[in-house]
């Protein structure tokens, strides 16, 4: 490799190709020469204390990883093959996964069909299964997680924060894990044991009826709802038309009390055989995948290094391919489309490039752009982070197909029909278009004193009291209304209400 900041070898393995980067490390594609087979390479970055052994902190975890995955051997988990050091690197060599994730499937909008749904969940209870019978619980099961290979196999990746019992690494009442995925007793810090992925699986149960997760909203807002609340049956979700018999299923999986879910993965899974009523048909999905539109096959950002890597060799964007290098549209600066590619691959990685230079042809103007690229950032964190960027960038005058114009006014411009501005995009978890053409605040604004005090008497019609809690949370180290009204939007779980608050907040002065 040229690039000085990489090695050229860990160990014994030879350095082919840079994965992805985040805020632990790096990931690599990798050669061993041994026994000639190519396997991906995971670090944690130098400057992170690696002697650090307290829950949660990124030593601990990636030890933990290590050590709880590479005691398991199943075709439907990524298998580990080594842990070792080289120069103060950190690294784990595992199986390089040929594939994308069923987040990205369900992202692009994928309709899973009745048959595939249940070899899905099939295939990923076997390997859940496997693990709690080696005494590992993965305890942050999600779509992210789930791997779709291109061998018509599912595999469980990242053991990060896996449990392994009679081990102290991770404690057992530390609370960890995806809030949106986490089971009740994980967020009240009680006990837990192999039940805290029957829940998750539940939840991924969930996110293949219905398109989403059961509970959406600030984690504070997830916490009640997850301990109070029990979801809307899938089948009786709008527009989804599932069959009743998934209800009880799904119920069943996400009860409050781990006694009253699935006492064994196994279980589980012969509750969903008994609702088809034949043989589970394991790989039937791949052929929804292989069928999927056009737009269904939207690129899987790279993972960081906190979860398995995964080769994207497979995944492309319509008259793209990754890693292409096709001019970028006549119309924008190339200096701008650079910086905004430095700006979304700390997010999504290399995939980056293919991205900003299909969003160009699509947008005349930088805050479009912008807003265009930030559907493609699914966590709200790093939404959030990725949009005080972009804000800073878009602060000043913008070269659209026209010309230049002023960065920080309107955010509507002339010629375009008007701009559906960072409003328009996150009407809907990310959806394009969901709210309309209401907003009309740019990445850029500013966020002041009076802005926010409207935005709470606006935030209380949907939440109440709690507004006042909800806005300072959602202020608290940002001035941008783009990252603001972001950070409200995602404490409003109902999409209908959340469209609204949206468009009443972009028309705040």
């Amino acid at each position: 490799m040229s690039d000085k900041r990489h090695p050229v070898q860990l160990g014994k393995y030879r350095i082919t190709e840079v994965l992805g980067e985040g805020a632990m490390g790096v990931v690599y594609k990798g050669f061993d020469p041994d026994i000639q087979r190519t396997v991906a390479l995971k670090t944690i970055r130098t400057q992170l204390d690696t002697d650090d052994d307290s829950p949660g902190a990124p030593a601990s975890r990636f030890r933990n990883e290590a050590q709880a995955a590479g005691r398991l051997m199943h075709p439907g988990i990524v298998a580990v093959y080594d842990f070792g050091r080289d120069e103060n690197v950190a690294y784990i060599a595992m199986e390089y996964v040929e594939g994308r994730s069923l987040a990205s499937y369900l992202g692009a909008k994928v309709r899973f069909t009745d048959t595939d749904i249940p070899g899905i969940m099939s295939q990923l209870l076997d390997a859940l299964g496997h693990a709690h019978d080696k005494g590992v619980w993965h305890r942050d099961v999600k779509p992210a997680n789930i791997i779709l290979t291109t061998s018509g196999r599912l595999k469980v990746a990242d053991f990060g924060i896996a449990r392994i019992e009679s081990n102290n690494l991770t404690q057992t009442h530390y609370m960890v894990g995806t809030p949106s995925h986490m089971a009740p007793e994980q967020f009240l810090g009680k006990a837990m044991d192999r039940r805290v992925d029957i829940y998750g699986a539940g939840v991924v149960l969930y996110q293949l009826l219905t398109g989403r997760a059961p509970f959406a909203g600030t984690t504070e807002a997830l916490m009640y709802k997850v301990v109070n609340e029990m979801p809307q049956p899938p089948s009786t979700v709008e527009g989804v038309e599932r069959p009743g018999w998934f209800d009880a299923i799904v119920a069943r999986a996400l009860a409050k009390r781990p006694e009253d879910r699935f006492a064994t993965a196994d279980e589980f899974k012969q509750a969903l055989a008994d609702g088809v009523g034949q043989g589970i048909d394991e790989t039937a999905w791949e052929r929804t995948v292989m069928l999927a539109p056009p737009r269904a096959k939207a690129p899987q950002p790279l993972v960081s290094p906190t979860q398995a890597p995964v080769s994207l060799s497979g995944a492309s964007l319509p008259g793209s391919t990754a890693g292409s290098t096709a001019k970028p549209p006549s119309h924008w600066d190339q200096a701008q489309l650079t910086q905004a590619e430095l700006t979304l691959a700390r997010h999504v990685g290399p995939l980056a490039s293919v991205l900003v230079r299909r969003a160009a042809r699509e947008c005349s103007n930088l805050d479009e752009l912008y807003t265009r690229l930030a559907e493609q950032v699914p966590d709200p964190r790093a939404r959030d982070a990725f949009l005080g960027q972009a804000s800073l960038v878009t602060g000043g005058p913008q070269r659209t197909a026209g010309g230049t114009q002023g960065g920080t006014g309107k955010g509507t411009h002339a010629g375009t029909g008007g701009s559906r501005g960072l409003l328009g995009a996150f009407g809907s978890r990310g959806s394009p278009g969901s709210a309309g053409s209401a907003g009309t605040t740019t990445l850029g604004g500013p966020l002041t004193e009076a802005v926010v005090e409207k935005a709470q008497g606006l935030l209380a019609q949907h939440v109440g009291p709690i507004a006042k809690v909800l806005v300072k949370r959602a202020a608290t180290g940002t001035d941008s209304r783009a990252v603001f009204f972001n950070r409200l939007a995602e404490s409003v779980s109902d999409t209908a209400a959340r469209s609204k608050l949206l468009s009443d907040l972009s028309r705040l002065p």
